[in-house]
């Protein structure tokens, strides 16, 4: 993992520089495994994050808004007894572990000055958060431990706190010349220099081990025997010198838009990939982590919304192979039109009781050999030539109906099919719980509502709808989900603005408040890039967006929600970009 002893190093400095002595005005807990923080000192007002969760443990401040349960955790509710109003002392790390211990000072209930203690073990999936008293006593922890989960370590109320049983490795800290070499000296030579560092190191992660490995050797998976251990050394010195020194260069890799891996020093071994330096790490943090923060977040507590989705585009699309498959049959009604024919036209040569039949063909004429084909026509045996020949044409007639019905049917699964995409493609770019109420009430309204179990509709406040602005000052709307994409295109757009959509696929409605002007092309490239952007094709390249006038849009009668028809319209192609729409959105 990225987030090691050194980053978290990095963190606590920055942590400790700018909040030492802050007060603590408030303690959220957003999701089951992250508490926030906030606190306010002469800087002003900032959060302190701490997740203790076992993808993406890590600590900082952070920017980024998170909703807040209206009902708190109790853990939540005990951090906000005893830390509210408190005062942030010190941040330590506990040696060169991925732990620090928050020392707060505060009153107790009678009103004499105390301590407390906040614990963040950030170890994978055995990272906690633990609180304790003035003695180092554990009050509560997000996790407790018991002997029937661990018999090496409790945390449980009531007991000291004590650290994780340590690692037999090295403090890479402490590490001098001669214990480097000793361990050189130990070690195989056909070792991978980063498979070295990680062995025998503390809190080194591999994206660290392997850039050290880089320095030394010029390549990430050289071995020991490719390099000398003069370069080791040096290379182990320039990275380990900026925890001792606090000097770091926080460094994230960007492939494209989306960041790919960081660290808290400079990562120069990877090649073909943009490598930005950051002089917060906790800025860095927030951009690397906001998507995927918002993508585990969103996937946890819409499992009820995919279950559905996916059940219903399952359904949907073995009902429409079956469809086409009888519409294919359906095409053999001329068939039975041809042989009702040639019977009537035939009938003198017909007798009651044949069980089949040879007639020529008139209509099939090989003009090569100048001959006609031949029609072999089955016969029911019960009936008369000219009751045979009327069986034919009610069958006939039955699959002209069943063609007509078929098609009519095989629209309407095409138009939820593409419902079910829209719905699809809502939660794909769903940001909080609220988007994801909406999304249930949406379902729900939508006839859903038998596989939504004993849902109802809440009472909550609409989410707003996204706003951003051109370069030229233009405001653009994009709905988050279907109810909003009709009321931004049908109630809040002006006939003569301008309405963006993805060609065919499914996204967002977006439309260009242009208040009677004619924009510059500027800003119809920046409106299409927000429409292929929040759409199924968001990371495409070139991505074909129509646009119209809102006049021109119709929605389809008696289909569901933002299922709409447009016509007069152009098309854009772009190449959208998170970070030029980041900086275009304004809430």
């Amino acid at each position: 993992m990225a987030f090691d002893a050194g980053m978290l190093a990095c963190m606590t400095h920055e942590i400790l520089s700018l909040s030492r002595g802050a007060r603590v005005e408030k303690v959220y807990q957003p999701d089951r495994d992250e508490i926030h923080i906030q606190i306010r000192s002469l800087q002003g007002g900032k959060r302190i994050l701490i997740n203790a969760g076992s993808n993406n443990p890590r600590s900082g401040f952070t920017e980024i808004p998170q909703e807040n349960p209206q009902n708190p955790p109790m853990f939540c509710v005990l951090l906000r007894k005893h830390l509210q109003g408190a005062r942030l002392s010190n941040i330590e790390q506990l040696g060169f572990e991925r732990a620090i211990i928050l020392s707060f000072d505060t009153r107790d209930e009678m009103g004499f000055d105390t301590k407390c203690y906040l614990v963040a073990e950030l170890m994978g999936k055995y990272s906690n958060l633990i609180f304790l008293d003035a003695e180092k006593r554990i009050v509560s922890a997000l996790k407790t431990v018991d002997f029937t989960t661990s018999s090496l370590r409790q945390v449980l109320p009531g007991m000291l706190y004590e650290l994780p049983p340590k690692q037999d490795k090295n403090d890479p800290l402490k590490c001098d010349r001669e214990q480097l070499f000793a361990l050189y000296e130990d070690a195989s030579a056909d070792q991978r220099a980063d498979k070295f560092i990680i062995s025998n190191f503390l809190g080194i992660s591999s994206a660290v081990a392997r850039e050290i490995s880089y320095r030394a050797g010029g390549d990430i998976e050289c071995t020991l025997r490719n390099c000398t251990f003069e370069s080791i050394w040096a290379a182990f010195c320039e990275i380990i010198d900026q925890i001792k020194n606090n000097e770091y260069t926080p460094t994230a890799i960007y492939d494209g838009d989306r960041a790919v891996e960081y660290a808290f020093c400079r990562l120069t071994y990877y090649s073909g990939l943009e490598a930005r330096e950051f002089e917060s790490p906790s800025k860095m943090l927030d951009e690397y982590f906001e998507g995927r923060d918002r993508e585990v977040r969103v996937k946890q507590k819409a499992t009820d919304i995919l279950k559905i989705l996916t059940n219903s585009e399952s359904r949907l699309l073995k009902k429409m192979d079956k469809q086409r498959a009888e519409l294919e049959d359906c095409k053999q009604g001329e068939k039975y039109k041809k042989h009702g024919d040639l019977i009537t036209s035939n009938i003198y040569a017909i007798e009651r009781g044949m069980k089949r039949v040879e007639l020529i063909d008139y209509e099939d004429y090989n003009e090569e050999d100048g001959t006609f084909g031949k029609a072999v026509i089955e016969l029911d045996t019960r009936l008369s030539p000219s009751a045979n020949a009327q069986r034919m044409y009610k069958r006939y007639n039955k699959c002209k109906n069943a063609e007509r019905e078929l098609a009519i049917q095989l629209e309407k699964a095409e138009r939820e099919l593409e419902y079910i995409y829209s719905v699809f493609d809502a939660l794909a770019h769903a940001e909080n719980a609220s988007d994801l109420v909406e999304i249930r009430d949406e379902l729900y309204t939508s006839g859903y509502a038998s596989k939504m179990k004993s849902y109802r509709p809440q009472k909550h406040k609409s989410t707003a709808y996204m706003k951003f602005k051109t370069t030229d000052g233009y405001t653009v709307l994009c709905g988050k989900n279907n109810i909003q994409n009709e009321n931004i295109t049908f109630n809040l757009a002006h006939k003569s603005d301008y309405w963006f959509h993805v060609k065919n696929k499914a996204g967002s409605h977006v439309v260009m408040l242009c208040n009677g002007e004619e924009p510059d092309a500027v800003n119809f490239t920046e409106a299409a890039e927000i429409a292929a952007y929040y759409s199924s094709l968001q990371g495409g390249v070139s991505v074909p967006v129509d646009y119209t006038f809102a006049r021109n849009v119709k929605k389809i009668q008696g289909a569901n929600p933002g299922l709409v028809i447009y016509h007069t319209n152009w098309t854009a192609y772009v190449t959208p970009s998170a970070e030029k729409i980041a900086k275009l959105r304004e809430n």
